[in-house]
């Protein structure tokens, strides 16, 4: 490797802990956030937060990521980046407006659709989040591009830090549900300004560029960004629409909020992924690529039991955070935090085919979950509620998380390594099912502290420590191996 590769993989690995604990601020923030708003809103008030606040992470998810992947490949493969982004970030905002007309005259179709009237002004406010939203993403998927690492992760600090402060003083002034979006309209609003510091692509000055090999991108990940970002809001959604309660979608949003670990992980993970790989691939460094590509992979694998003494400590984590009121939403937890790992896989797969050059294998792989949750919801629900939602989402994740790395090792021959025995065997059994009533914050510490004598240094070291894994079949030649050592 030459001194300008190690260069940008040292710098990948700097910008995955900077952002990644940047982003991870939405944990403590989150979390107080949650408890505040569960408090303060009640269920059925928190419960119509969470419906409008789904609604527009979907869209503004769904926006975002027509150009996000597009974006980072073309920023990192061009020089000339300012004329490129310039362009790029007024196709987002008109996008972005365009979605804020039709969700303003929707509004109140919507809000009886979801039997809840008040939704048609909660989503009128909202969609003043969008256009923001419109402009911040850009902004942020330009810097990622050009290698602002640094830049990115203190952006994400000042919008989680700014979006607790002012969502208290909000709903504390007495603004209730209205303060809450509010408060998130205002966080992105900071990170927008931040990021403004350092990247200030022209706005107003027309620009007009070609993107050579963008809109072949485009539609492939259009469709499948789509696909996944409505199948991460089908459960709510259905669930409401099924004939759940206000109730029933507060206790559910619960569950998704608390496990929402994994997805900040790909969130900070995924674009650096694919920034640093097609970096590598321009310069024809591939077989580095790859190393890093089966790496990835591997780190996800090496949390599932993290997740499995997470779902263990799920009644007690609940209790914790929100109090023995949203207690139903501990089971849901249980399974939900297993599909987040899977979305994972999922997002880190696609950043890996997209830098190889195959955004149609991305809608492949990733497009048959909505038709299968859909059906999925449909069948569950009526029959079983809260827990057929969170079961139907689990299992089409873990589905869409094999089969994408199978989609990987078709186009490089690349294949991760399953965990040891013994590293399968660290996770604690976890159960889903009822548990007794008496939860102490003392069996909440226990298990925490037991959790943490489980190293993942010690897991890294042991996966790595062997040579790299590019086939099943090599699986079974260090299994022979193995034996032999120990029968010396």
């Amino acid at each position: 490797m030459t001194a300008s590769r190690s260069h940008i993989a040292r710098d990948m690995l700097d910008g995955i802990a900077r952002v990644f604990l940047a982003d991870a601020l939405i944990l403590p923030t989150g979390i107080l956030t949650f408890a505040f708003l569960t408090r303060r809103l009640g269920p059925d008030g928190f419960g119509s937060f969470a419906i409008v606040s789904a609604i527009i992470v979907w869209i503004e998810a769904s926006i975002n990521t027509i150009f996000h992947r597009p974006t980072l490949k073309l920023v990192a493969d061009t020089k000339d980046w300012k004329r490129v982004g310039a362009t790029i970030v007024r196709l987002h905002l008109c996008v972005s407006l365009v979605a804020t007309v039709l969700l303003w005259l929707l509004s109140p179709s919507i809000g009886k659709l979801f039997h809840e009237e008040t939704l048609a002004t909660y989503l009128r406010l909202f969609s003043l989040d969008i256009p923001l939203a419109g402009l911040t993403d850009s902004h942020r998927n330009l810097l990622v591009g050009i290698g602002g690492f640094r830049q990115r992760a203190l952006s994400s600090a000042a919008r989680w830090i700014g979006r607790l402060l002012l969502i208290v003083v909000l709903v504390e002034l007495g603004l209730s549900v209205n303060g809450a979006i509010l408060g998130n309209i205002g966080a992105l609003l900071i990170e927008l300004v931040v990021i403004r510091v350092y990247i200030r692509p022209p706005l107003l000055t027309v620009i007009r560029v070609n993107l050579p090999g963008f809109w072949s991108y485009v539609w492939p990940l259009v469709l499948f960004a789509i696909s996944v970002a409505l199948f991460t809001r089908l459960d709510l959604l259905a669930l409401k629409i099924l004939g759940g309660t206000a109730n029933e979608a507060g206790i559910y949003s619960a569950a998704q909020g608390l496990a929402v670990v994994p997805g900040i992980f790909a969130a900070s993970f995924s674009p650096l992924l694919l920034s640093t790989l097609s970096r590598l691939i321009t310069a024809g460094d591939v077989s580095q690529a790859k190393t890093i590509s089966l790496d990835a992979m591997r780190l996800v694998i090496v949390l599932l039991p993290f997740a499995g003494m997470t779902a263990g400590m799920s009644y007690e984590i609940v209790d914790f955070v929100f109090g023995p009121l949203f207690r139903p939403a501990a089971p849901l937890f249980s399974l939900l935090i297993f599909g987040a790992l899977g979305m994972v896989m999922i997002s880190v797969v696609t950043a890996i085919l997209t830098a190889a050059g195959k955004p149609k294998w991305v809608l492949v792989q990733g497009a048959p979950l909505l038709p299968i949750a859909f059906v999925g919801h449909i069948l569950l629900i009526p029959r079983l509620g809260v827990i057929g939602a969170s079961t139907v989402t689990t299992f089409c994740a873990t589905l869409g998380a094999m089969s994408s790395v199978l989609a990987v090792y078709r186009v490089w021959k690349i294949f991760p390594p399953p965990l040891r025995e013994e590293k399968s065997k660290a996770a604690p059994p976890f159960s889903i099912g009822p548990r007794p009533e008496s939860t102490t914050r003392s069996s909440l510490e226990f298990k925490v502290l037991r959790s943490r004598s489980f190293s993942a240094g010690s897991i890294w070291a042991r996966g790595k420590s062997r040579a790299p894994s590019t086939s099943p079949a090599s699986w079974n030649r260090a299994a022979l191996q193995r034996r032999k050592e120990g029968a010396i």
